[in-house]
């Protein structure tokens, strides 16, 4: 089973329209692959498009996820944890998953979807608490992160591949997720903020120059290695949203310049933290999908599955272009030739 993790500690980087769009592309172009996919954010917007989006009544399909019993969410997976405190509770894995296609016929039929949940951030309280309390021959953090993997073992051979989708947090639920995937998949944009956004990326998962010596014990990085766990590694980092008409040879050329000399940098002091050896190989460039990917986003609607020409959104009629949708889907397929 191989995991990826859309995440960014950085918002706004479109990593849940970019995670919803590669998904489907990559269950569409192989069909026999029986993918998962959980939303580990509790905004749970990736669920809302996988149910239907604005358009299709997603978020009513999805509170019906969240008032089910047991709760068929991410956050109700959790609240059998928490509740257990550190015993493993016998649970049945598909009470807590969901059928996309059955409410969105845009939606492959090989995708599962574990439901992101807003409980999650009053949960990650007691699951940090729960973390830091001594027990005797237990180490509770590896037990919390062990939650997850707990989970994926429960499907057995249910599943080829894992997608998540992360918070842009570093939130205790956020740990749970990247202690249990191999590969991240980090999005960035055109400024100054995402390049740093990248060195704090390898700060917090790596220990990457921490800011003091205090949080040498105790961070991320040392807590996995310590446990004889794996670190995830670096497996695409994509430039979003790059200006649609004037590309690289703009202004922004110079901020995704820097970009590039920072993973390089990275690239070739920590090797062992990528999946790729050549920096051409580990970045790719997106344009803003504009209104194409408005339209998607209303409607829950992968690229490959919408039409170009005028399409009705609540309160408004607009006109999806085919030349742009073109661009879009061609972006989206040379991402999911990376995986």
């Amino acid at each position: 089973m191989i995991s990826y993790a859309f995440w960014n500690n950085k918002g706004g980087t479109g990593k849940t329209s970019l995670c919803f769009q590669t998904i489907c592309q990559f269950a569409r172009s192989h069909p026999d692959a029986r993918v998962l996919v959980i939303d580990m954010c509790p905004q749970a917007n990736l669920s809302e498009l996988l149910l239907g989006g604005l358009a299709k009544g997603g978020s009513q399909q999805l509170m019906q996820r969240q008032g089910a019993i047991p709760r068929a969410t991410i956050g109700g997976y959790f609240q059998t944890r928490l509740m257990s405190v550190m015993s493993k509770p016998a649970f049945i894995y598909s009470d807590f998953l969901t059928e996309p296609y059955r409410v969105n016929g845009a939606i492959p039929k090989n995708i599962r979807l574990m439901c992101g949940d807003p409980l999650l951030e009053l949960q990650s309280n007691s699951m940090a608490t729960l973390a830091s309390t001594n027990i005797a021959g237990v180490n509770t953090w590896i037990a919390i992160m062990d939650w997850l993997k707990e989970f994926l073992l429960a499907t057995g051979d249910d599943f080829d591949y894992v997608f998540m989708d992360l918070n842009p947090s570093f939130s205790v639920y956020t740990q749970v997720a990247l202690a249990n995937c191999n590969r991240i998949i980090l999005p960035t944009m055109a400024d100054d903020s995402s390049r740093r956004a990248v060195q704090n990326a390898f700060s917090l998962i790596y220990g990457v120059k921490l800011p003091s010596p205090i949080y040498s014990e105790h961070n991320f990085y040392s807590r996995i290695t310590s446990s004889e766990r794996e670190l995830p590694k670096v497996h695409l980092i994509i430039q979003n949203r790059i200006t649609q008409y004037m590309g690289n040879a703009s202004a922004y050329g110079a901020v995704l310049a820097e970009i590039k000399k920072t993973v390089s940098s990275l690239l070739a002091s920590y090797p062992n933290y990528f999946t790729f050896t050549k920096i051409e190989d580990g970045i790719v460039d997106t344009r803003d999908f504009q209104t194409t990917g408005v339209v998607a986003f209303a409607r829950g609607c992968p690229f490959d599955r919408l039409n170009p020409g005028y399409v009705q959104l609540p309160n408004k009629r607009v006109r999806v272009n085919a030349e742009q949708l073109d661009l879009c889907r061609d972006e989206i397929q040379e991402i999911v030739q990376t995986l």
